[in-house]
């Protein structure tokens, strides 16, 4: 029996995808660990996958610090927090392999740095996983990364090409951490995290389809591309009574959501309850911190720490999330409509990727107000043109594949790392 290793990294949205993974390979007969942080046992274990917790508290720092969700300053506190949990990620596979020996496959994110360290050290195949198309940074095609990128769409080729081949800023934030890892364990140190560790020589696994993102000629060509995963536990976590009654009650609600990882979403929420009242609209707050909500709120408003996305969104009216891939996958997988408050990382990507697919709108989170969001929230509800495109893409992810290829394209990695 194979064993294979998960090491995602980061908020629900994050994990999920890979808890797909999980139960795929186990079903397929292969051992699976997933690794990260502690706060995830319940989960993996509940899917029925072996858990090893990563004993350190970066990501709940990450998650507390209040800069994580405002602009291009996120991103920076994400990596940083990133490169910080590197040792952690390694020391908790070099217990797992003392235990009980090197695994056969390890399957993570770019961001989880201890997953290539420990393919440089000990030369375990390594599969990196994006769940976004933003990171590909792909000159032909650049991300909506920075502000400044809708500019560069828009110029040649070569001069795209010019710019994106400059330092990568996050190098400068992750980097240290990594490289003090590295001498601790004997590795080489990457100079740049950007030009060296983003993609594993061994394979690349997109979890998104060509109609969402096509693939581009600097993408790498190890490269599989699949559909979204659109795991929500929905097994382990059906719907609670309570808001099952809610949904019977009365009409489909606008649904609302700053992302299981926002905890400074009190403004948001705010707005949420003023635009529902003006509006006139039932509406279901979706937070991991209900404290984050307004006090007194009306019968008309439901809060839940968490609901499957796969039986409350075909009963609502409209999501207005955070415009994390997750939750994008599962709004087209209903075929509602969507309205983005995009705020740090991928978001404002996956907003203008939306948009252009036409089954959404999208804005900022400072640009979140009644009076601007309003207009916004009323042309994705009555928009024709709109509902007719979600509709039809909904359409396009039933039925789901067969993911015999890619399993069988997931075990010829298994045990035979890339050339160095």
């Amino acid at each position: 029996m194979s064993h294979v290793l998960l090491l995602p990294y980061g908020t629900a949205g994050s994990i999920y995808p890979f808890v797909w993974l999980g139960r795929l390979l186990r079903q397929r007969g292969h051992r699976v660990t997933l690794v990260t942080a502690g706060v995830y046992r319940e989960t993996v274990l509940s899917a029925g996958l072996e858990f090893a917790p990563v004993e350190d508290d970066e990501l709940e720092k990450m998650l507390h610090n209040p800069m994580m969700w405002q602009g291009d300053v996120g991103s920076l506190v994400s990596y940083r927090h990133a490169g910080r949990s590197t040792a952690g990620y390694v020391k908790a596979v070099e217990k797992l392999i003392a235990n009980g020996g090197a695994p056969d496959l390890m399957l993570a994110p770019m961001i989880c740095f201890g997953a290539r360290l420990l393919r440089e050290k000990l030369g375990i195949p390594l599969v990196t996983v994006h769940l976004y198309p933003m990171m590909f940074v792909s000159a032909h095609e650049p991300p909506l990364a920075l502000p400044g990128f809708r500019l560069l769409q828009m110029l040649p080729l070569w001069i795209r090409k010019a710019v994106l081949a400059f330092p990568n800023p996050l190098d400068f934030f992750a980097l240290p951490a990594v490289r003090t890892c590295c001498a601790a364990h004997g590795v080489r140190k990457p100079w740049s995290l950007w030009k060296q560790w983003w993609h594993s020589p061994d394979g690349v696994l997109a979890l998104f389809p060509e109609w969402y993102t096509k693939p581009q000629p600097d993408w790498p060509k190890n490269l599989l591309q699949w559909d979204f995963p659109l795991e929500d536990m929905v097994a382990e976590c059906p719907l609670e009574p309570e808001l099952e009654a809610f949904l019977e009650a009365g009409e489909k609600p606008v649904l609302f959501t700053p992302g299981t990882g926002h905890f400074h979403a009190n403004r948001f929420f705010e707005t949420a309850a003023a635009l529902v009242r003006q509006l006139g609209y039932r509406a279901v707050f979706l937070t991991r911190k209900p404290e984050q909500v307004p006090e007194n709120l009306p019968d008309s408003i439901f809060v839940t720490r968490y609901a499957p996305f796969s039986l409350l969104l075909p009963r609502s009216r409209a999501f207005v999330h955070h415009g994390g891939i997750g939750t994008v996958a599962q709004c087209i997988a209903a075929g509602i409509p969507q309205l983005m408050v995009a705020m740090a990382l991928d978001q404002p990507d996956n907003a203008g990727r939306v948009e252009r697919l036409g089954v959404g709108l999208g804005t900022r989170m400072g640009r979140f107000s009644v009076r601007q969001a309003l207009p916004l929230l009323q042309r994705c509800i009555e928009d024709n043109g709109i509902a007719r495109n979600a509709e039809q893409l909904a359409a396009r992810m039933n039925p789901r594949r067969d993911t015999a290829p890619l399993l069988a394209w997931l075990e010829e990695h298994m045990g035979n790392p890339a050339t160095r």
